[in-house]
């Protein structure tokens, strides 16, 4: 009788992306599949250490419950301005407290014994459309990211444009004339992230209305419900970031935008807000630049992620 041969081991990378509401990991295949998923709250306000601890026991976890699964790598989509070349966090804003500063890719790799790979969340997030998603097979991506910020990313032949200080794609603090002179979150005045966030556009309705409600499904609830003064805000958000991507099509010529981000859940008249506003700003010849909703939700970080940490063992 023959003998029963062995079933040869999955390979597969894990995938961080960690954000100041919730961490989540993954295992994925190098054809972009999602193996299993673990997730947690982040633990922002307990210090990196806490952080990083959490990040590295969902990892663990998903080893332990996928014994026939060898794991060869870690990707990690992170939250904050991380270095290109050593995988250190250079900024970070205060929901992550003493984030700045943080040698991701050597901390991770101490804890989990894997080689790491690190990028910003965003950036992370374009490369899965990019390379999976949306924008699969485009030479150039423009990927904007509208929720609790605003942020952008530039990706060229499947490599992402981090910049000279690795901080490109803040598209959220380039002024807006929709902005007026509000306060930003970066302490500037009359950005587009003052306007066109979640919880700036929460703010914009109750200073119409003197009203304040709890957050950005009230908003949307509301102009559902037909609240004329909800129904302005969500348009207006669309305009702004519309406006915006317009002037970035005009400077970059990609072949195709994605938008992602909570925001987007506001619906069609956002989105009619946005392409309008995008035709508007764009010069002749750039008007037909596709733009798409992200086709991988909250599974794009993870995937923009794992193909970096494929990367690391080629």
């Amino acid at each position: 009788m023959p003998e029963a041969s062995t079933p040869r081991a999955v390979e597969a990378v894990a995938a961080l992306d960690v954000g100041g509401t919730k961490t989540t990991a993954a295992l994925v295949t190098r054809q972009g599949q999602v193996v299993d998923r673990a997730t947690a709250p982040t633990p922002g306000r307990a210090g990196a250490s806490a952080v990083l601890d959490t990040a590295a026991g969902l990892v663990d976890r998903l080893r332990a419950r996928s014994a026939g699964t060898s794991v060869r790598a870690l990707g990690v989509g992170s939250a904050g301005v991380i270095d290109r070349t050593t995988g250190r966090v250079l900024s970070a804003t205060d929901v992550l407290t003493g984030w700045a500063g943080t040698d991701l890719r050597g901390r991770l790799r101490e804890l989990l014994g894997l080689p790491v790979a690190v990028v910003n969340d965003v950036h992370a997030h374009a490369l899965g459309e990019a390379r999976h998603g949306a924008a699969a097979g485009c030479e150039t991506v423009l990927f904007v990211a509208v929720g609790t910020g605003v942020g952008a990313s530039f990706v060229v032949g499947g490599t992402v444009l981090v910049g000279a200080h690795s901080a490109a794609g803040h598209a959220g603090h380039q002024p807006s004339r929709h902005a007026g002179s509000l306060p930003c979150t970066c302490g500037r005045r009359g950005h587009l992230e003052a306007i066109a966030s979640g919880p700036g556009l929460v703010d914009e309705y109750a200073r119409r209305t003197g009203r304040p409600v709890e957050d950005l499904r009230a908003v949307a609830a509301l102009a559902e419900g037909g609240d004329e003064a909800a129904g302005e805000v969500v348009r207006l958000g669309g305009t702004a970031v519309g406006s915006a991507v317009g002037g970035l099509v005009n400077m970059l010529d990609p072949d195709v935008v994605v938008i992602g981000g909570g925001v987007t859940g506001l619906g069609e008249p956002w989105w009619r807000a946005l392409r309008a506003a995008v035709t508007r700003e764009t010069l002749p010849g750039l008007d037909a630049v596709p733009v798409l909703a992200s086709a991988l939700g909250a599974d794009a970080p993870l995937l923009g992620a794992a193909s970096l940490a494929w990367e690391t063992l080629s």
